[in-house]
């Protein structure tokens, strides 16, 4: 008994023994089936990319073929292109030049071949009045008033092959009238020919631009003395150290209209202006000839009370007759940093045949202080633009400048008596910005066989205020 079950349990193990391996085998057999439908799966995944990416390969390729090919095509045009333009001369290309735009109180267009544009202007506002005696002759005449002294407006700047241009007009009167017109041609660095209406050369003062002047006029002398801007052709000479100016003048270009006005001028100045203790030292003399060749050869030189607002003047020679005229003056000044000293005198004679010929003189001297830290500015021979270190709005004030003078005009000679005045001025100048400018200047006036009577009596006192709004660019 005990050994059939023994027999029956050996037999059953091993039958057990036999059954788990063939078990185990089918299942591994499954799970490899399994891995390999995956793999053959994603094979055709595979097949299917490369299949794609080859296809997107050739429609690449066929892109930067036919890119290729235009390319070509735009090569074989370029040269062709090239070769068409190397057969133009080359006084047949016109190349548009590149514009540079700056800002000096208006915008400057520039191009590099010498074209330039900037236009320019200027507005001068006076409110002034003359006090003087109540028994004076036409005294209505005097009192407070309102001008628009100066308005300008025009243009300038240069041309190509050393040219220049100017064309500048006044519209504070009722008419237009020309200022400045011309055309300038530089021969070299340092001389320069002008043709058309400009200043004659004739003193410190009136070659420095209204722009800058320390008062609201110039000295008496300037306007007395008949100095304005006449058409002719000059030449100037500008060194290093010396100045050297001359021309030939007609008349002013308003007085051109009328056939009667024939007369020339020669004109010349010559300024030395060296370095001289860390300062500029300017020393200058004019001359001055003029025939007048009118319908009616006369002078007449005579001068406003230190003040534009009145047309009256206290001093005058009356009409002349006379065939012509002959001037000389001198000039020096000496400017260092805030500090500016001038003195100018000229005499002027009117030629008389058969007659004795009248000599007038006049002249002024000038002290003047920048309150600021600023620096009194000189350029050619002329005083220049101020330009405040601190300018209103950027910190400062801008610059001020504080300046006495004296001035005088002397009409009497022989036996015309035009009067002689004597003017004690002082004036306050205050530049916010380098465009603008505000001047308030008082003169005290002596008068002597004064050409307006105060009654029965030819020497007397006035006094003279004004005040002056100015912009430009």
């Amino acid at each position: 008994m005990n050994r059939t079950l023994r027999t029956s349990t050996i037999a059953l193990a091993l039958a057990a023994g036999w059954a788990m391996p063939v078990h185990a085998a089918a299942a591994k057999d499954n799970a490899v089936m399994q891995q390999l439908a995956a793999m053959q799966a994603q094979l055709e995944q595979l097949n299917q990319r490369v299949g794609t990416l080859e296809g997107d390969l050739a429609a690449a390729k066929a892109r930067a073929e036919a890119a290729e090919a235009q390319v070509a095509v735009a090569v074989a045009k370029a040269e062709a292109a090239k070769v068409a333009v190397a057969a133009i001369p080359a006084a047949s290309v016109t190349a548009r030049p590149a514009t540079d735009v700056t800002w000096d109180g208006a915008p400057k267009l520039a191009t590099k071949d010498g074209w330039s544009f900037k236009p320019r202007g200027r507005m001068q506002l006076d409110v002034a009045g003359v006090d003087a005696p109540d028994s004076i002759i036409s005294r209505q005449k005097l009192g407070i008033a309102t001008e628009i002294r100066r308005a300008y407006m025009g243009f300038d700047g240069t041309m190509p092959g050393g040219f220049g241009y100017r064309i500048e007009a006044e519209f504070a009167n009722a008419a237009v009238e020309l200022t400045d017109i011309y055309l300038t041609y530089k021969v070299n660095p340092r001389l320069t020919v002008t043709v058309g209406q400009h200043k004659p050369f004739q003193s410190m003062e009136d070659m420095t631009s209204d722009l800058f002047s320390s008062f609201m006029e110039r000295a008496a002398f300037n306007s007395a003395f008949g100095f304005e801007r006449r058409v002719g052709v000059s030449a100037t000479y500008t060194g290093k150290q010396v100045l050297v100016q001359g021309g030939v003048f007609t008349d002013n270009a308003r007085d051109l209209l009328t056939d009667s006005d024939n007369s020339f001028s020669l004109d010349g100045r010559v300024v030395f202006m060296p370095k001289l203790a860390g300062g500029q030292l300017h020393i200058g003399g004019s001359g001055h000839y003029r025939e007048f060749n009118d319908l009616a050869n006369i002078a007449n030189y005579a001068a406003r009370p230190f003040v534009h607002t009145t047309d009256l003047r206290l001093v005058s020679t009356g009409n002349i007759g006379a065939s012509g005229e002959r001037a000389f003056g001198g000039e020096l000044a000496y400017i260092h940093g805030r500090f500016h000293a001038t003195a100018e005198s000229s005499w002027i004679t009117a030629i008389r045949p058969g007659l004795t010929n009248p000599t007038f003189n006049g002249g002024y001297a000038e002290v003047g202080y920048l309150l600021t830290d600023d620096v009194t500015a000189y350029k050619n021979g002329a005083y220049d633009r101020i330009r405040p270190k601190t300018p209103l709005g950027k910190g400062g004030i801008g610059a001020v400048q504080a300046n006495l003078r004296y001035d005088w005009l002397d009409l009497n000679s022989g036996t015309i008596r035009g009067g002689r005045q004597q003017i004690a001025g002082a004036s306050v100048v205050w530049m916010p910005t380098d465009y603008t400018r505000f001047i308030l200047n008082y003169g005290h006036i002596w008068l002597n066989d004064a050409a307006v009577a105060a009654g029965l009596v030819r020497d007397y006192t006035a006094d003279s205020i004004g005040m002056r709004a100015q912009i430009d660019f």
